[in-house]
């Protein structure tokens, strides 16, 4: 992040087919609107730019053809496409109502599958439209019979299978609120969640897969139920063929199989559009995990919009995601389902030892249209010589990426190991709004490095020092309309100020999100990492994603972890912690090549204080380095109040760098 200076043009890396891109749903929807709903018209429907102005200009007429477009039902009508513009507060649709789960269940063919269930061991089975919906409908009556209405929480202690989807819809159907998290949560922390909700049912499997191995989650998933004094029941699922051991005082519990097979009609409560429909948590990593919470009609439009328009979703596409629950794209996964295509759960590692590439064999073995991972992953398949292409995967058209800023080196490797035809489509948002900021679609262009564009009505901007637009140059990462899809509210935050406060505080009545981005002259959108983890040099700002982009491209590191720590003294220390590869030593002809390659690939400036080898990198449960965690404890805060072990992936790490940063703060002592 250097001083402002215009951006050449690069030449795009990939380039869609014109006649595919014509094709396209979003070049269908570019058609249909500016017949029908006075959208821009363009001589060429697959001009990405010239729909995008319009989306973000007229945010009624872009959200209204929206509606129609993908034809939503509506038991009442709306009133007004945006009866109020502000942040926070936009009221969206208003009189409308409506059910998310009728819109997923929809569109399904009876006798194709809706959903393919995998696991890590390479099995899996599949269930129809008709098997779904028929299931759905058993489940939703008997949460019925257990007490849950309309409002009422459901929480789901499960690992990402079909479960958990029959769950979800069941409880949508009936307009009360879902929420879940994954099992490798121990379960003090699943209740740190779920007990804010005060659930009427608690739905719990008895294990999970990962890396070869079963983890039993029967004493877990009955230690969870304990810590919630609401239940009425538990739900127990037999996910891996463990007996339930006797529940004992734990409540009224009911097999999953007793759950899921009564013969019932499928029904589905209209509600209101801003009804809640999930509450998804942020990582916890400070304090109680923040409850965020979404609403059936904003998660509806915005998700036809990323899966239907962006990722060119319908009736025969299947889309292969690895996530777990607790993560948001499990949420996008599901909406898969909205669109009529087939969507895949997973469960186990992406790439358990004995079959590190088991998800490129089912994603060959499946026909997969749509494979989408995290950067870590695709660095991963190529640090150890995976060959993607050794299967057929010629169905696959998108490689989606997201979870952190995606490397450059990350786009020859797909090119050259999965397809040359594959659209490596890399994404970023944010559970706060379960949707993306800037990504792709059919209609764009890409480069290495970047994100092709700002979403479809995401008025995307990059704001500098003083809170003003820039372009080619680094800036806070901000949203100045409002989007469907953003928080109705955080839950138990009876008066709004601590949503307020986390998006709004900086720029009132604009959105910032936190994250340092570039937005180019010729329309693609930069991530840099997040900006309340900025390295300042000497008063140069610096983004952490530049440097571990360069690192980790290197064969001898496995990952890398850069931050800037402020020191008593007025002074700045900015070390560089990398993983090296197994065999590999850190030596200091490697820590010169490092510096090296830092040099020549960002600048002089961006080259460490000091390269430390460590065993491991810290990150939250769904994958994001926690730089500032690591940071403060580098300064010396105590643990306790940095971060809960249990929103860390390997709770051990926090004692590792409190370790450090105590043994530096002695040894700074020492020497004043």
């Amino acid at each position: 992040m250097s001083t402002p200076h215009p951006m050449p043009h690069p030449e795009p890396f990939f380039t869609p087919d014109p006649k595919l891109a014509a094709r396209s749903r979003i070049a269908d929807f570019a058609r249909w609107a500016a017949r029908h709903q006075g959208a821009e018209e363009a001589p060429d429907p697959t001009d990405y730019q010239a729909l995008y102005r319009w989306s973000v200009t007229d945010l009624e007429g872009f959200w209204g053809a929206l509606w129609k477009y993908f034809d939503i039902e509506a038991a009442t009508p709306y009133e007004r496409v945006l009866a109020v513009e502000r942040m926070p507060g936009a009221r969206w649709f208003t009189g409308a109502t409506l059910n998310y789960a009728h819109h997923a269940l929809r569109n399904l063919q009876a006798a194709a599958p809706a959903i393919t269930a995998l696991d890590e061991t390479g099995s899996g089975y599949e269930i129809t439209g008709q098997q779904l919906q028929t299931r759905v409908a058993s489940v939703a009556a008997t949460l019925r019979d257990l007490g849950v209405g309309q409002g009422d929480r459901v929480v789901g202690y499960l690992p990402n299978t079909p479960h958990a989807v029959i769950a979800f819809l069941a409880t949508a159907s009936l307009g009360a609120v879902w929420s879940v998290c994954g099992q490798d949560y121990v379960p003090k922390a699943a209740a740190d969640r779920f007990a804010q909700l005060e659930p009427t049912v608690l739905v719990t499997a008895d294990g999970y897969r990962f890396n070869g191995a079963t983890h039993d989650r029967r004493a877990a998933s009955l230690e969870l139920a304990a810590a919630l004094p609401t239940l009425k029941a538990t739900v127990l699922v037999d996910h891996l063929g463990l007996a339930w051991p006797e529940v004992g005082e734990s409540g009224l519990t009911v097999p999953w199989e007793d759950a899921a097979t009564r013969t019932e009609d499928l029904t589905f409560a209209p509600v209101p559009f801003d009804h809640p429909l999930w509450v998804v948590f942020s990582s916890g990593t400070t304090g109680l995990p923040k409850g965020i919470v979404h609403g059936h009609g904003g998660v509806l439009l915005e998700h036809f919009k990323m899966l239907g328009l962006h990722t060119d979703l319908s009736t025969g596409d299947r889309l292969l995601w690895y996530t777990t629950t607790h993560w948001m794209m499990w949420n996008l996964v599901v909406s898969t389902l909205l669109t009529g295509a087939t969507t895949c759960t997973y469960d186990g590692s992406p790439a358990p030892l004995a079959r590190p590439d088991v998800m490129w064999e089912l994603a060959a073995r499946h026909k997969v249209t749509v494979f989408g991972t995290s950067p870590q992953y695709l660095l991963a398949m190529a640090k150890l010589g995976i060959e993607p292409s050794k299967h057929d995967l010629s169905a696959i058209r998108v490689v989606g990426c997201t979870g952190s800023a995606l490397p450059a080196s990350a786009y020859p490797w797909v090119r050259d190991h999965v397809g040359a035809d594959v659209q490596l489509a890399s994404t970023s948002g944010g559970t706060d709004v379960v949707s993306g900021f800037a990504g792709s679609a059919s209609t764009t262009r890409v480069w290495a490095g970047e994100l092709s564009a700002p979403s479809l009505g995401v008025a995307l901007a990059a704001y500098d020092a003083t809170g003003t637009p820039v372009l080619d140059q680094v800036g806070e990462l901000v949203v100045t309309r409002p989007m469907p899809s953003m928080p109705l509210y955080f839950w138990n935050d009876t008066d709004g100020s601590r949503y307020r406060d986390a998006y709004f505080g900086a720029y009132p009545g604009v959105w910032r999100h936190g994250d340092w981005i570039t937005l180019t002259s010729h329309g693609s959108v930069i991530v840099h990492g997040r900006s309340d983890a900025t390295l300042n040099r000497n008063g140069v700002r610096l983004g952490s994603a530049d440097i571990h982009d360069i690192v980790e491209r290197l064969p001898e590191i496995t990952e890398a972890l850069v931050i800037g720590a402020e020191e008593p003294d007025g002074g700045y220390w900015m070390p560089l912690f990398v993983v090296p590869a197994p065999g590999v030593t850190l030596d200091d002809d490697l820590r010169e090549r490092i510096s090296e390659a830092i040099r020549a690939g960002a600048s002089p400036r961006h080259v460490p204080d000091e390269i430390l080898a460590v065993p491991a990198i810290p990150h939250t449960k769904t994958g994001k380095k926690l730089e500032v965690p690591v940071k403060r404890l580098l300064q010396g805060a105590p643990a306790e109040r940095v971060l809960s072990p249990s929103a860390v992936d390997a709770p051990d790490l926090i004692a590792y760098f409190a370790r450090l940063g105590a043994e530096r703060n002695k040894r700074s002592a020492h020497h004043t």
